[in-house]
């Protein structure tokens, strides 16, 4: 019997979805009830003593205090000179007196979006140290869920994407950056999510490009265009909130608009069409839109603050320069103000006792201490603090900004064996897993003078467990394997696994702030060459 034209297109239909993109995992519940669970685990090492220390933790100085500003006075003010005391005295009433001129708007070179973020917590719980660290531990929280289920879908592997998840509960610098009141997990939780969205985006699209090849099966040229895709729009929303967050995001945009080309490309070809390259870019007319339109536009949204005031630092600009335009003249202010905070980012050359070039970050050989503080006793607090040359029996209390080695440093022979995987095989998933980790880090190569810390990696870091979860899965092995060469793969897996989650219960009590006896502090630090780990 003859087939039917129905059956001849579902049939054709089943060959391409087949060729483009293999099934994810038919595990219904557990798909999302096992990241569920490892987010929990980490949400509640997050949140748990989430206000120790009580004190203003290094960069928290800033944000804490921009936030308060932002939620008060819509711009971040100009502020009394002894700030720190008064809010750790209770006070709120933190600002400069404005006397009726708009002179009030404080210098700062950190776009909103992360600062807006942190208000929502004070504006929940108060301008105390668990309100202006909520929102770093929910986006902490939240990156283990994306990490999850993001791993999930680049291994087809549920398990994988759980002990991707896992991994990043257990690091020590997420860890500590989801419970400091800073912008950095913000920036990553963004830049993970945006990646998440264009990686879904590749499976829809080659799903619809499937679909509507097997509907037409004489279109043998350059395939059909596919308009205006939903998860790359939400891609761009993410990069935008990414870039108001830390300017540095910005070359992301860059990254994940050619990683799409390369993927749709790479689809058209896998589908058999023979102008793949020439039907990948004329289906990209829509790139500018998502992926620079959509992020502008949401940057600029998140200065509707600053735009709606009259006390924002360099707000009246243009008025002062002659330009009296409606819409024009606050966003010339608007770039102005852009111009010298970009100038003064790039050129900051302050001497810190704790920055690091980007060469050192993977070694860790200068993790940041945010915190520390001697007590002559195991009690923290103002009373016990060690005198000047305290010789008795010290007790130390830190917040060290440092990563679990086991992941840090195993990440070193992850990236360079996925960097050889992909020029071996052209495997797209290490291709960019080390395309993220090259997007974050390189960039900060040149600038070689400027002053740069360790924990600047977070915005990378999601991509180097990525690269770790890669390799597990070549380590475990596929499904089909024989039951030994799983069950040796399990045991090498479950063994690199236990190994992260005993280094970091032992550095726990350096990441979480508790307060340890000076000998025991000091056996954490393994690495004292020159200034070392202290």
């Amino acid at each position: 019997m003859p087939a039917t034209p129905g059956t001849d297109e579902a049939s054709r239909l089943a060959v391409l979805r087949a060729r483009l993109a293999s099934p994810m995992p038919a595990d219904g519940l557990w798909g999302w009830l096992g990241p569920l669970l490892v987010t929990a685990f980490g949400a509640f090492l997050r949140f748990d003593r989430l206000q120790v220390p009580r004190a203003i933790v290094f960069d928290e100085t800033y944000y804490a205090k921009d936030a308060w500003s932002i939620l008060h006075h819509g711009v971040e003010w100009n502020l009394v000179s002894n700030a720190n005391t008064l809010i750790l005295a209770g006070h709120t009433n933190i600002f400069q007196p404005c006397n009726g001129t708009p002179a009030c708007g404080e210098y700062v070179v950190q776009p909103e979006v992360g600062k807006l973020l942190i208000a929502v917590g004070e504006w929940l719980f108060g301008l105390n140290p668990f309100g202006w660290r909520f929102a770093s531990a929910v986006f902490g929280s939240l990156a283990i869920l994306l990490m999850c289920r993001i791993a999930r879908r680049l291994t087809r592997s549920t398990l994988l994407g759980c002990i991707a998840g896992l991994l990043m509960s257990l690091d020590g610098l997420e860890f500590v950056l989801s419970r400091t009141g800073i912008l950095d997990i913000f920036l990553m939780f963004f830049v993970l999510a945006a990646f998440g969205c264009v990686l879904i985006d590749r499976d829809v699209a080659r799903a619809r490009l499937a679909a509507r090849l097997a509907a037409r099966p004489g279109d043998q040229g350059s395939g059909p265009r596919l308009g205006i895709r939903r998860w790359r729009v939400a891609a761009g929303i993410f990069l935008g909130l990414a870039v108001g967050t830390k300017w540095n995001a910005v070359f992301y945009i860059l990254a994940f608009g050619g990683l799409t080309i390369a993927w749709d490309i790479g689809a058209r070809r896998t589908a058999g069409l023979s102008s793949f390259v020439r039907g990948a870019f004329r289906d990209a007319l829509w790139l500018p839109l998502t992926f620079i339109v959509v992020p502008l536009g949401i940057y600029i949204a998140s200065w509707s603050g600053w735009l709606a005031t009259s006390t924002g630092y360099d707000r009246n600009y243009a008025q002062l320069h002659g330009v009296h335009i409606p819409v024009i003249s606050p966003l010339y202010s608007l770039y102005e103000y852009h111009l010298q905070a970009i100038i003064f980012g790039v050129g900051l050359k302050t001497p810190h006792p704790y920055q690091s070039q980007p060469w050192d970050w993977l070694l860790m050989t200068r993790p940041v201490a945010f915190f520390y503080q001697c007590y002559t006793g195991p009690v923290s607090g103002p009373s016990h603090y060690c005198p000047t040359r305290y010789s008795g029996s010290e007790w130390s209390q830190e917040v060290l900004a440092i990563g679990t080695p086991a992941i840090w440093w195993g990440s070193m022979l992850a990236l360079l064996f996925c960097l050889g995987w992909w020029l071996l095989h052209r495997d797209w998933r290490a291709g960019a897993v080390v395309l993220g980790v090259i997007a974050g880090w390189a960039p900060w190569f040149p600038l070689v003078t400027r002053t740069k810390f360790f924990y600047y990696a977070l915005e990378f870091e999601p991509f180097l467990i990525l690269s770790i979860v890669l390799c597990l899965g070549l380590i475990l092995g596929p499904a089909a394997a024989s039951v030994l060469r799983r069950s040796i793969g399990a045991g090498i897996v479950g063994a690199y696994v236990l190994c992260v989650l005993l280094m970091f219960w032992y550095f726990y009590a350096i990441l979480a702030g508790k307060v340890i006896p000076y000998p025991e502090w000091l056996s954490h630090m393994w690495y004292r060459i020159g200034r070392g780990w202290i």
